[in-house]
């Protein structure tokens, strides 16, 4: 338990050390985070009511798919993770912990969101609290399991690039982030269902903001959960030492499985 900690307290020193992290755990965020609110509360004014969430899921992103995969490859490239195997660390510790630490730097990021949105900018803040925190934690896991999984399949850093971007930017787009997932036409309306943001906004706006959800938000919570159980057990089951470990359990291919939780959801909703 003690190496356990002293691990945990290490990641989140260098995720506050390190310049990379710093940008894409708090700068990236709350620069976005700030500039929408002044661009998009004037441009758009319905954006005020879903931007509390909106902000959160965004930096959630940033964080776990974007910033949490890059070093966990690097250090595999660089043969950290064999010193790791031979001082007995396991290799659920090497893949929890960075994610771990990763959200709690989008707790004190949705945290500052969250208390200055409605101050600085109108926001409503959230109606149904213990909700609110429920659905962040969720959103997070789910997030942090991908980005666990992006880590393990990508056989270099510019193959994580290419993965995370491939959910990053769909996400930004048709997430329902910046438009409602009810304004989006029904081909892109099936897609929107296989990303988890679309997922978080619907459970947030429908359980904590009492905004109206787009569909039943429990389904959203059930496959947040399912996705994020799955993406952490196939980073697991699929994790490496290093690049030339001969003795990997599965093909990267099974890291499709993760999406079969929204693929259900495409089916039925």
């Amino acid at each position: 338990m003690n190496a356990f900690a002293n691990h945990f307290s290490f990641e989140f020193r260098t995720g506050m050390r390190d310049k990379t992290l710093l940008l894409m755990n708090y700068l990236f965020p709350l620069g976005v985070y700030a500039m929408l609110g002044l661009l998009m509360t004037e441009l758009n004014p319905p954006f005020v009511e879903t931007m509390i969430p909106a902000m959160i899921v965004f930096a959630i992103l940033s964080g776990t798919v974007l910033s949490l995969p890059n070093p966990l490859v690097t250090a595999r490239e660089a043969g950290i993770f064999r010193s790791y195997k031979i001082n007995g660390v396991p290799a659920t510790s090497i893949l929890t912990i960075p994610a771990l630490t990763t959200i709690l730097h989008m707790v004190v990021v949705a945290a500052i969101i969250t208390a200055t949105a409605p101050l600085l900018f109108g926001a409503p803040p959230p109606i149904n609290w213990p909700g609110f925190i429920l659905f962040f934690l969720l959103t997070a896991f789910a997030c942090a399991g991908l980005g666990m999984l992006i880590s393990v399949i990508s056989s270099s850093t510019r193959a994580v690039v290419l993965w995370s971007q491939l959910i990053f930017l769909p996400s930004m787009m048709i997430g329902g982030l910046m438009i409602p997932f009810s304004m989006l036409p029904d081909a892109l309306s099936k897609v929107g269902l296989l990303l988890p943001a679309t997922h978080a906004m619907n459970a947030f706006q429908g359980l904590a903001q009492n905004q109206g959800a787009a569909f039943d938000p429990l389904w959203s919570v059930l496959i947040l959960l399912a996705g994020g159980i799955l993406s952490l057990g196939l980073a697991i089951y699929l994790f490496c030492w290093d690049r030339l470990n001969t003795t990997r359990r599965g093909h990267p291919t099974l890291a499709l499985l993760a999406l079969l939780p929204y693929g259900v959801g495409v089916v039925l909703l």
